[in-house]
């Protein structure tokens, strides 16, 4: 009797544990609360798979089409380690490479100090999604918690702008989010 009491505690502290565990990995669907995945792809850079990224936003059931007016959550899982600064670099990087002179290096710089708190080191298995807010800007999650809001809604459209607009340097991952082609792995 005693080893079946044990067996019953232990199996449900596993599932007290794999529930926790499960409601912590989507602690930003709060913000989507009917998120439904739109659409998948990899990242890879000379043969190198750097991450896999998921875009998921609330949609009608028959309606899986992106709007960009609506909010939305990339989520991206990292295979290789990246510094906070090289992400924070490369961001600002393509956000001027996108937009040019719309922004001026006054707001550059208040985005690259919104990135620099919002932001941490990467290792293989990590996760960073982000949240589109509209009318508020946007809100970014580790797989356990709130990194960071940031209310400032010209950032959010210039930061996912890296994926989602059609200058995207990817236009083969954008099209795997967006939807529109097939994952093929």
């Amino acid at each position: 009797m005693k080893i079946f009491i044990k067996w019953m505690q232990l199996t449900a502290l596993l599932v007290i544990g794999a529930s926790a565990m499960s409601a912590q990995a989507d602690v930003w669907r709060k913000d989507i609360p009917q998120a439904k995945l739109i659409g998948s792809g990899e990242f890879s850079w000379w043969g190198l798979s750097i991450y896999s990224a998921r875009l998921w936003q609330e949609t009608e059931v028959k309606n899986t089409t992106f709007n960009p007016q609506q909010g939305f959550a990339l989520e991206i899982t990292y295979h290789k380690s990246i510094s906070r600064e090289r992400f924070v670099d490369t961001s600002i990087d393509e956000i001027k490479r996108l937009h040019g002179d719309n922004f001026n290096q006054e707001q550059l710089q208040q985005w690259r100090s919104y990135m620099a708190k919002a932001f941490t080191d990467v290792k293989s298995g990590d996760q960073l999604i982000g949240v589109h807010v509209p009318q508020f800007g946007c809100r970014f999650y580790s797989q356990s918690k709130l990194l960071a809001e940031i209310p400032d809604e010209k950032f959010s459209k210039a930061f996912f702008s890296i994926w989602l607009d059609p200058r995207s340097k990817d236009k083969q991952l954008r099209a795997k989010l967006m939807g529109q082609q097939n994952e093929t792995k």
